[in-house]
């Protein structure tokens, strides 16, 4: 199965009710690809990485930083970098924020498929 596949599959999964979503399956899922990436495996990451900014918290910025910084340039610029600023800040004035950022991330992969 190829990376668009794969990350079709999450998406028809998982889909975007938030409150639902198991983080500690994207953490294992996010983990796995960190540790063995897959050639192409940029839009997957991203996706991981994206489900786990709008399940997170700021416990779960070093792993989005080793999934940006640690894998490969081209994984890296698939990332947000707004993401982690986000869940870093964690004040309340970047909740607001952080639903807009949630809001383009579920609007990007909903036309993405």
């Amino acid at each position: 199965m190829d990376n668009e596949e794969r990350a079709e599959q999450l998406v028809q999964q998982y889909g975007f009710d938030f409150g639902s979503i198991p983080k500690q399956d994207i953490i294992a899922l996010l983990r796995q690809e960190i540790d063995r990436p897959q050639p192409g495996s940029s839009e997957y990451i991203r996706l991981l990485c994206g489900y786990l900014f709008c399940l997170g918290d700021s416990s779960d910025v070093p792993l989005l930083e080793k999934a940006k910084y640690g894998i490969s340039m081209d994984v890296g610029c698939m990332i947000d970098g707004a993401w982690i600023d986000n869940l870093k800040n964690g004040s309340l004035d970047e909740k607001d924020e952080k639903n807009k950022l949630i809001d383009a991330f579920v609007f990007y992969y909903r036309n993405y498929f």
